[in-house]
């Protein structure tokens, strides 16, 4: 995205025992507690509402299926920024989404860059990619594969790990679109501002609801080492999308992220009804 970003993931849900002596009438409240767990940003709405929120803060619009074209250089070191998560040339995962997109569809129009790709990969370089990358991106944008290929790259590295880990931790649906914004920034690396080391730092000050925490009390410590971590990079200096979006709704104590959704990112106001 920024570091870094795919709709229609599998609903998780936790299974159900079932006992051959319980009576039929038992039935319907086993079912219950199934499907409480499964809600959770991976709930096809509430992913939705997952991808307008961060394409509010990475693009300024609420339209995310209109970024799957959008791509720039941003100026934060990490080269071409593009895609409905922002992947970037210089951190790899533009590289990955390439690949794959080129193993399900030989030939596309991208896959001649894979070679400069590669070694621009960890550098703000265009070496191999101008003039006409960006051309051939907004080119390939149209085919539905490699819309596809987006969305599962979006899933297989950001969204489903960040619902994995805040079902982990207990935390409900915004919780998880905590972690979900902060993999999508931060990426899941081993520098001091990835994802896994904003949660250790978190951790130093509160636990999960799985720990015995507070779930509150637990994502204004995660969002508190957010900041800290969205500080030590000028490109990621504004915290408005923590402090004016992300503490709107914890603040409310919409933990279950439901709609009406009114917040602010670098000075623009969104709504979702």
């Amino acid at each position: 995205m920024t570091i870094g970003a795919l709709l229609g993931a599998a609903l998780l849900a936790a299974p159900v025992a079932a006992h051959a002596t319980a009576a039929p009438a038992a039935a319907p409240t086993a079912a219950a507690p199934a499907a409480a767990a499964a809600a959770g940003l991976d709930d096809p709405v509430k992913k939705d509402i997952a991808m307008q929120i961060v394409s509010s803060a990475e693009n300024s619009s609420l339209d995310w299926k209109a970024q799957y074209k959008y791509i720039e250089d941003i100026d934060d070191g990490r080269g071409y920024t593009a895609g409905i998560i922002g992947f970037c040339s210089g951190t790899g995962d533009m590289l990955d989404l390439v690949e794959y997109y080129t193993q399900v569809k030989p030939g596309n129009v991208l896959a001649k860059y894979l070679p400069a790709l590669r070694k621009v990969d960890g550098s703000d370089s265009h070496a191999g990619l101008d003039p006409n990358f960006t051309k051939d991106w907004a080119k390939a944008a149209a085919d539905s594969e490699f819309k596809k290929a987006q969305d599962h790259e979006r899933d297989r590295v950001y969204f489903d790990p960040a619902v994995k880990q805040g079902k982990a931790d207990g935390v409900g649906t915004l919780g998880q679109f905590t972690y979900y914004d902060a993999i999508v920034m931060h990426g899941d690396g081993s520098d001091s501002t990835s994802f896994r080391n904003i949660r250790k730092r978190a951790l130093t000050k509160a636990k999960p609801p799985a720990q015995g925490g507070n779930e509150t009390t637990w994502l204004n410590a995660f969002l508190d080492a957010r900041v800290w971590a969205m500080k030590q990079e000028e490109a990621h200096s504004d915290t408005s999308r923590v402090d004016t979006a992300q503490r709107v709704f914890l603040k409310k104590g919409n933990l279950a992220l439901n709609t009406p959704l009114d917040w602010k990112v670098y000075g623009d106001s969104f709504h979702i009804g």
